[in-house]
């Protein structure tokens, strides 16, 4: 039996991997015990207790650059070390893994003050700030990508687990993915969405994309536009074409990758983990709006492996996509040799790489090990 505490949170990316790995870690012993920590601003919020798990919550912020914001920062930070220090004491987990998100830094700091063993999972290409400060304090480092472990210093501690959501993902069956969704089975599925709070940028070139070119014969778009997005999108486009289906959201992404023959999206790390996992040529439009432009390295990782084509924002429109959706469908070869690229990538069984890792880690503990 294994004390599971898990935090990450702020955007599905960070969340999404935790939900399979706790999934997968009571269906290896049902009597696992999970306890999630997040904020009460973060979609792990509303996910987390809607996939049926505990949840307490913690004030925390994101770190700023900009001097007259570190006072409250710092402020936030200590309140949240401090919550998350009598959580612990509380629930007294065996391990505890942080998935990433600002909330998650001050729960593992917490861990290893308590001397409690932990455990970081990197998602990204390239490490972030507090994953790269926190790496010599945890027990293990776990990544989703190999190239990763050579931006850190302490490669000893790294494993290459890959990223959990392909676990769940790759289950998917493009067949029920179809039916479920009420998607057409004979025609080419363009899939498009802007991770899981959308993208104006994505959304702004869609609409150009659906009312300018239209979609080429035999084939469907499904496009997610984001909670926030939907009514103004909505608005613009007016009368939806043969073949549009638009939704403000969706719960069961695995079905949609599933149906998608292309796929058209930003580049977080788990929706690459999702890509690949299933092995999906992708269009991948790097946000310029995250830390340390994570996601344009997340894309070229692919892009370079020929599993994606990188597109930057300032060069993406409707006519750009035009074009890059036309080329693709009459070279049906390069397609197929995307997904087989992509599908090279994936790692399926990462959530059982995982939560191997995390069994060891409290086996070693108990052996009384560091």
């Amino acid at each position: 039996m294994m004390r599971l505490l898990i935090s990450g949170g702020g955007t599905g990316g960070h969340i999404y991997p935790a939900l399979a790995l706790a999934r997968y870690a009571l269906s290896a012993d049902k009597d696992t015990a999970v306890l999630f920590v997040g904020t009460e601003r973060g979609l792990e919020s509303k996910i987390v207790p809607q996939a049926g798990f505990r949840l307490e919550t913690i004030p925390a912020m994101g770190f700023q650059r900009r001097l007259k914001q570190v006072i409250p920062v710092l402020a936030v930070s200590k309140a949240g070390l401090a919550r998350a220090r009598k959580i612990i004491r509380e629930f007294k987990p065996d391990v505890v893994l942080g998935t990433g998100g600002y909330v998650s830094a001050p729960v593992v700091l917490a861990a290893v003050l308590a001397r409690r063993p932990a455990v970081i999972h990197e998602q990204n290409a390239l490490p972030g700030l507090a994953n790269r400060l926190l790496a010599p304090l945890v027990s293990r480092v776990c990544l989703s990508f190999a190239e990763t472990g050579r931006r850190l210093s302490f490669l000893s501690k790294t494993v290459v687990t890959g990223n959990p959501r392909a676990s769940e993902v790759a289950a998917a069956s493009r067949e029920e993915g179809l039916k479920a969704l009420g998607l057409h089975p004979d025609r080419r599925t363009i899939l498009a969405y802007g991770g899981s709070r959308g993208a104006l940028q994505i959304n702004k070139v869609m609409v150009n994309y659906i009312r300018e070119c239209g979609l080429p014969p035999r084939s469907q778009l499904l496009y997610i536009t984001g909670d926030i997005y939907y009514e103004q999108v909505m608005d613009e486009l007016g009368p939806i074409p043969v073949g549009v289906k638009v939704l403000p959201y969706l719960n069961n992404m695995p079905a949609a990758l599933a149906a998608a023959d292309l796929l058209i999206t930003r580049s977080g790390a788990t929706t690459l983990a999702e890509i690949t996992a299933l092995g999906i040529p992708a269009l991948l439009i790097p946000s310029p709006n995250v830390v340390n432009n994570h996601q344009y390295y997340n894309a070229r990782l692919l892009a370079d492996r020929g599993a994606a084509l990188l597109i930057n924002e300032p060069d993406f429109n409707h006519l750009r996509l035009h074009r890059e959706i036309e080329r693709l469908w009459s070279e049906p070869e390069r397609l197929a040799r995307m997904a087989r690229a992509s599908k090279k990538m994936g790692i399926p069984d990462a959530a059982a790489r995982l939560y191997d890792c995390l069994v060891a880690v409290q086996k070693k503990q108990a052996r009384g090990g560091n």
